[in-house]
C-alpha cells in the first residue's frame, strides 16, 4: 500500500513538472464501460453468454428435477425397503446431490471463462482504440470515470473522449 501510494505521488510530481514546463498538460476521461458495451461485437458477445447460460440453466433444472422424483420415490418406499436397499438409495441421493453441486459450481467456472475469453479481443480493441486517440490528441493518459473516484474533472484541462472513442469502435 505504502508502495502504491509512493510511485502515485511520484507520478503526480512528475506530471506536474511536465506540466509547468509545457504548459499543455492534458488528459482524457470516458466511461470504459459505456465504450466497451458500444463495440458491436459486444451484443453479439452477450447473446452467446445468455444462449449458454440457458443452456447450463435448462441442464441444472433437468438434474434437480431428476433429482426432486428419485427423493420422492425413496419417501414413498423408504418404510417398505430392506435395510440394504434403504442404504443404497440414500447413498445414490447423496452422490446425486454432490454431483449436482459440482456441476452447478462448474457452470459458474465455465459460464466466467467463456465471458472473459468472449471479452478479451473486445477489450483489446478497445484498448487499441483509445491509445490511438489518446496519442492523436497528444493526451497525457485517459482516465475511467466509471468508479465514480472522479467526483469532478476540469473540462477544460481534460478532454472527454467518450464520443471519439465510441464513433471509432464501429
Amino acid at each position: 500500500m505504502k508502495r502504491l501510494a509512493s510511485v502515485v505521488i511520484a507520478l503526480c510530481v512528475f506530471l506536474g513538472l511536465s506540466a509547468q514546463e509545457n504548459n499543455t498538460f492534458r488528459f482524457g476521461f470516458l466511461s470504459y464501460e459505456q465504450a466497451l458495451k458500444s463495440v458491436p461485437q459486444y451484443a453479439i458477445m452477450k447473446k452467446q453468454l445468455a444462449d449458454l447460460e440457458a443452456q447450463y440453466q435448462a441442464e441444472t433444472k433437468r438434474v434437480e428435477d431428476e433429482f426432486n422424483r428419485k427423493y420422492e420415490e425413496f419417501l414413498e418406499g423408504q418404510r417398505e425397503f430392506p435395510k440394504t436397499i434403504l442404504q443404497k438409495r440414500q447413498t445414490e441421493l447423496q452422490e446425486l446431490m454432490e454431483k449436482n453441486i459440482t456441476f452447478k459450481e462448474e457452470s459458474r467456472q465455465q459460464l466466467a471463462s467463456a465471458e472473459e475469453e468472449m471479452t478479451a479481443p473486445i477489450k483489446v480493441r478497445l484498448s487499441e482504440a483509445i491509445a490511438k486517440i489518446a496519442k492523436e490528441l497528444g493526451l497525457a493518459f485517459v482516465i475511467n470515470t466509471d468508479s465514480n473516484a472522479y467526483p469532478f474533472i476540469d473540462p477544460s484541462m481534460g478532454e472527454d473522449i467518450n464520443t471519439l472513442v465510441q464513433d471509432a469502435l464501429k
